[in-house]
């Protein structure tokens, strides 16, 4: 700690060699970057602390410049040392939308965060090349995730071969809904979390750097289907077909794309992404000692129910889910407590 310490230290100095200059822990995030607030008499950025080994400033960098030039905006990147994983950014301030909703205020802010989303569709390619696919491997690899970590590590549940089976022909079935709809720039981790609140009251975006291009409803159902917070459902269905029409006037989807259709992907998109977050919540947990998002399960299992409640196709799943993964969620909970 020591040792890195000492280099932060230095290439701040690079950057302002005329002044001392303080910095100070701000936050972390659920990956291995940890963010401090640097400071001098006069001006304050943010350093972003990606150890190399673990993570990728290089393409931080190449999603920022790409982001920026799509009219959205991002931190600035002041400068860098992408080899030893240390980024100077701009500081957007510490207003994250979160923290400023109500009943009152949350469909305007929301309005206004899904209108930027079909400018980051519009980014498929940085400096570094085509942006990942989110793809049939890429969608199956996120909810082994819950295979690994939630069921087996959290839960202490085994599934036997006939749930197995099923799992599999769920998982298969979600990767098909998932895929059949329009593909653009996502995201891929779009919600209140993500959205800093500015001076001018406009939105800035951060944490994009895993952005990939896939399904078009994806960072609309992040955003509204928050794992972190949860609005009425009368909300979100008008915040949902409401998106579905700005994607027809920025022409994201063609007029043979009906609402009908995206309401469904909607729906089997966010089940993938909150059952993948289930994964991720429990790996935080056991794996990375970060146990804060432990109370954020409820609300995420929760998601999970309601889908699996609704389409005829996830029955099967859903009984399983409801008779022997709720019962054991309740006690792992209460024991957490």
């Amino acid at each position: 700690m020591a040792e890195r310490l000492s280099q932060i230290q230095n290439f701040l100095q690079q950057y302002q060699a005329d002044s001392p200059i303080q910095f100070h822990a701000i936050s972390g995030d659920a990956s291995f970057r940890r963010y401090f607030r640097v400071q001098n008499d006069s001006a304050h950025w943010v350093l972003m602390d990606a150890p190399p080994a673990l993570e990728d400033s290089q393409r931080f960098i190449a999603v920022a410049n790409a982001l920026a030039a799509a009219g959205l905006q991002v931190p600035a990147v002041l400068t860098s040392d992408p080899a030893a994983g240390l980024v100077l950014l701009q500081d957007l301030g510490d207003d994250l939308l979160q923290f400023s909703l109500n009943e009152q205020n949350a469909a305007d802010w929301y309005r206004q965060a899904l209108r930027l989303i079909p400018l980051m569709q519009t980014v498929t390619v940085t400096a570094q090349g085509p942006l990942p696919q989110f793809d049939r491997a890429f969608v199956l690899r996120e909810l082994q995730i819950f295979l690994d970590w939630f069921l087996p590590v959290h839960l202490q549940i085994t599934p036997d071969n006939t749930t197995s089976q099923m799992l599999h022909r769920t998982f298969a079935r979600i990767a098909d809904e998932v895929l059949a709809q329009p593909q653009a720039g996502m995201h891929r981790d779009f919600h209140s979390r993500n959205l800093m609140i500015q001076p001018d009251q406009s939105l800035a975006v951060i944490d994009f750097q895993d952005a990939v291009v896939g399904p078009v409803s994806y960072d609309a159902v992040s955003l509204l289907r928050d794992c972190y917070l949860r609005w009425p459902d009368a909300l979100v269905a008008s915040l949902r077909d409401e998106f579905y029409l700005l994607l027809q006037q920025q022409n994201r989807v063609s007029v043979d794309y009906s609402l009908a259709q995206f309401r469904r992907a909607f729906d089997w998109t966010g089940l993938q992404r909150h059952l993948k977050v289930c994964g991720i919540f429990a790996r935080l947990y056991h794996r990375d000692s970060k146990a804060g998002y432990l109370a954020d399960l409820p609300r995420v299992v929760g998601y999970v129910l309601d889908i699996a409640a609704i389409y005829p196709e996830l029955t099967e799943f859903g009984q399983w889910f409801d008779a022997v993964v709720l019962p054991r969620f309740a006690e792992v909970s209460a024991c957490a407590q």
